[in-house]
């Protein structure tokens, strides 16, 4: 390790990650004249946000990208920020495809035309969103993999119901309108993080990977593998929680940290855009959302991607989970063949076959990452080890959009987890007060959310096994009613 001796540059705090959740824990500590420092290990800031300019695309996010109502900290944030928001083409039909067929539809979820199958498929979210048990197996299979990029059997069932739930519910989480994925930045999300590193200057060094963290003295000691040493009273790690394996510190972490840390892994996907010169599936009346179950398809799901004033028409396409894993191993023109043929199926249309440009990026190949969207938690992990995830080690605080407690893994729970770290230690500092960590966010004014309400038939309509029981009592009871009829124990009407 460093000779600490030679440590000259001394900060109230050091921030390790400059993604969104750490820079905008800097960004309201630098506001309360707290002296910070962001140590990023990348070229670059935004984390798991990344905005990739060029001639082909003028701006495209291959990272983090959707906002929408309720996600008030980040569109709070961006518009301090001087950031627009525009909303994501729905104005056409979505497409769902199973089995070889496609069928277009409007609204969050595909319509289920068997009416056996629609009460599964009811049962589905009504029991998701009040933790129950009973699953249409293959579209959950599919909102599993599409929401946190991982299989349902990697993940705990407790956890995947809280991450569903503290998004607002299974309506919210998957829905575009009034849902999660409603809006995107104009420009791109990476701008956030450029723009709050714009604000602080010089203290955001990038290239900066911190090795070691000793807070075994008055001030805590943080060496970066370039072997910069700095000093400060507090550290804030705002990197996902499997990546501060690739720190040493002293003295170690709690085991109960420290063996959480090696049980959260992080999902697997692949963001694919595929750019047309016109967007052939309007002509269709197909909005660019698709729906797709197919375990032979390399997309999951897709979305309109063209710019708001309808240039570089564009279909966005996550490949995901087990998926992404697979189609990793094939080079990247023949995944961009794979998809643009699962188009032209799904879309009927020959014109889907060419392209006139493609950008990927592979997340599971990022070592400051891991993967995307968000680390999950396995079986029993939660219950074992959940409540130290935000748990401080000594004058060293969490953040982080796994931390969060609404919307984690979005950038809206970057910046919850983010601030209320922030404020962590603002309260250690003096100067805020205990009560004042954790503050509630005013609804945003320009992006109002919308009541989602199940209808009466929603909240009734019984699964497929309860029908069968309603049905099997009613069968037995009008059949004791004939026997008692004939046997002349009832009354003649």
């Amino acid at each position: 390790m460093a000779n600490h001796e030679k440590a000259i540059h001394m900060f109230d705090v050091v921030v390790i990650g400059g993604g969104i959740s750490g820079l905008a824990a800097a960004k309201l500590l630098s506001e309360y004249d707290v002296n910070v420092l962001v140590l990023e290990a990348r070229d670059r800031v935004g984390g798991r946000t990344y905005t990739v300019r060029n001639k082909h695309v003028n701006y495209v996010d291959v990272g983090g990208a959707y906002v929408g109502p309720t996600q008030n900290r980040i569109l709070r944030l961006s518009k301090e920020l001087g950031l627009e928001t525009y909303k994501i083409n729905v104005n056409e039909r979505l497409v769902q495809y199973v089995k070889g067929k496609t069928y277009p539809f409007r609204g969050a979820f595909p319509p289920v035309w068997n009416p056996v199958a629609y009460l599964d498929y009811n049962n589905l979210w009504r029991t998701m969103d009040s933790m129950g048990k009973e699953t249409a197996r293959h579209f959950a299979y599919l909102f599993v993999n599409i929401n946190v990029t991982s299989e349902p059997h990697e993940v705990s069932a407790l956890w995947f119901l809280w991450y569903v739930k503290q998004c607002g519910g299974t309506t919210r989480i998957f829905s575009i309108t009034n849902g999660g994925q409603e809006r995107k930045f104009i420009g791109g999300s990476g701008q956030v993080s450029e723009r709050i590193m714009d604000l602080l200057g010089d203290r955001v060094k990038l290239k900066c990977p911190v090795t070691y963290v000793d807070q075994t003295n008055d001030n805590i000691v943080v060496e970066t593998l370039n072997h910069e040493t700095y000093e400060c009273k507090y550290v804030l790690s705002a990197i996902p929680p499997t990546l501060t394996a690739k720190i040493h510190f002293k003295p170690e972490l709690p085991p109960e940290r420290n063996q959480l840390i090696q049980r959260l892994p992080m999902g697997a996907i692949i963001k694919c855009m595929m750019y047309y010169k016109e967007a052939f599936w309007k002509k269709k009346d197909y909005c660019g959302c698709m729906i797709i179950e197919d375990e032979e398809a390399p997309i999951s799901i897709t979305l309109d991607d063209t710019k708001p004033d309808g240039s570089l028409p564009a279909i966005m396409g996550f490949i995901v989970a087990r998926k992404a894993d697979r189609l990793a191993k094939l080079h990247k023109e023949i995944r961009k063949r794979k998809i643009c043929e699962l188009y032209a199926r799904v879309l009927g249309s020959e014109e889907a076959l060419q392209p006139v440009h493609y950008e990927e990026k592979n997340w599971c190949e990022e070592q400051y990452s891991g993967g995307c969207y968000t680390a999950y938690f396995p079986p029993g992990i939660m219950t074992q080890y959940g409540r130290v995830i935000r748990q401080p080690v000594g004058r060293i605080y969490f953040a982080g959009t796994e931390t969060a407690t609404q919307w984690s893994g979005y950038m809206e729970g970057a910046v919850e987890a983010g601030e209320r770290a922030a404020r962590e230690i603002l309260n250690a500092l003096g100067k805020v007060a205990k009560k004042d960590i954790w503050v509630p966010e005013p609804e945003s004014q320009d992006v109002p959310s919308l009541e989602i309400k199940p209808t009466f038939l929603e909240r009734n309509l019984p699964s497929v096994p309860g029908l069968l029981k309603i049905i099997g009592v009613s069968t037995s009871v009008t059949t004791l009613c004939l026997v008692l009829y004939k046997w002349k124990l009832l009354p003649r009407p």
